[in-house]
């Protein structure tokens, strides 16, 4: 670390907010804080979002095999389980790489390893372990392709993203990537197949929804990006944003339809999947204001909310395709 890199390190450390500790970081003890912050414990939105996409592609494995519904809620855990520890260890690497450019941004400033607060080595070691459950945790869950699918996403995936930054102003378009591998994992997990078409569609459509909501994230910090070298698509894209904004809008809806017609996905899935997710897109952008961070920052967790939309239809279609509703009216 140069000595400019060392001279940012100790303002922020002179300056670190004071941040109220909040749930559930206020039932840790004060030593074991840090690391449950390098995880934002006490931010789940990150790990909602890694989430769907794993509940998205088990919902649509579900119907398109007939799972009977005794076995579906085991794989749904699973896959909130896998949804945490990927996010929890890509947030560690990510802070890692990042700990010179977070001591110079406003928002980040206050972060363990930005503050001084856990040293590189202790968050080093702290990552292996979380690799370790990770990797134990997929060898225990999923076997052969479905495993190398996983392994993938938790290890070279989220490692390469925060490098991205320094050198490309697409940091978001990989991360579109990286965010949505798991819809991946559980259709072949359950499946046993590796369906090139559907999947490619449906993370294409999930690629779109990354975008969307990333750029609109990174608009929090344009101006200490920019003073820091920092490079994103909500610098890139300019007063284009709005409109390129919605084209990634109209790009996710677009490509749900099509995954759900791929899939034969019944009417339920199309009216409240489809139908609900353009509704709310198109509340988002009424609401949201570009310039205003805390308004950035409601409408990245308002997009964890929109996962509900998407994932309600998938399983309504579901349990009809499986005669759950003709059972419960017998």
């Amino acid at each position: 670390m140069g000595r400019s890199d060392e001279t940012i390190l100790l303002i922020a450390h002179r300056n670190s907010p004071k941040y109220v500790i909040r749930f559930p970081l206020d039932l840790a003890p004060s030593h074991v804080r840090p690391y449950l912050e390098l995880i934002r414990l006490e931010k789940p939105t990150g790990t909602v979002l890694m989430f769907w996409p794993f509940a998205w592609g088990l919902t649509m494995a579900a119907f398109a095999t007939g799972l009977p519904l005794q076995l579906y809620g085991s794989h749904l855990i699973e896959c909130f389980i896998s949804a945490f520890l990927l996010r929890s260890s890509a947030c560690t690497v990510n802070d890692i790489f990042d700990r010179e450019i977070d001591a110079g941004v406003e928002r980040t400033r206050g972060r363990p390893l930005a503050s001084g607060r856990i040293s590189v080595f202790a968050a080093t070691v702290y990552l292996f372990v979380q690799y370790i459950i990770g990797i134990s945790f997929f060898y225990v869950t999923v076997n052969d392709q479905a495993l190398w699918v996983g392994l993938f996403q938790l290890l070279p995936l989220f490692a390469i993203y925060p490098l991205l930054k320094r050198f490309t102003h697409w940091p978001q378009a990989w991360l579109g990537f990286a965010m949505n591998f798991g819809f991946v994992t559980a259709w072949v997990s359950l499946t046993g197949r590796l369906d090139v078409k559907l999947i490619s569609i449906a993370m294409t459509g999930c690629w779109f929804w990354t975008m969307l909501y990333d750029t609109i994230y990174a608009c929090q910090d344009i101006q200490d990006d920019i003073k820091m070298g920092v490079r994103s698509t909500a610098i890139l894209f300019g007063s284009w944003i709005r409109p390129l904004l919605v084209l990634c809008g109209v790009g996710f809806v677009t490509m749900l339809g099509l995954a759900g017609y791929i899939n034969g996905q019944g009417p339920y899935y199309f009216v409240l999947s489809v139908g609900g997710t353009t509704a709310h897109l198109v509340w988002q952008f009424k609401l949201v204001d570009l310039d205003v961070p805390a308004s950035c920052w409601q409408n990245f967790k308002n997009n964890g909310h929109l996962g509900w939309i998407v994932w309600c239809g998938l399983m309504v279609d579901y349990l009809s395709s499986i005669g759950f509703f003709q059972y419960v009216r017998s």
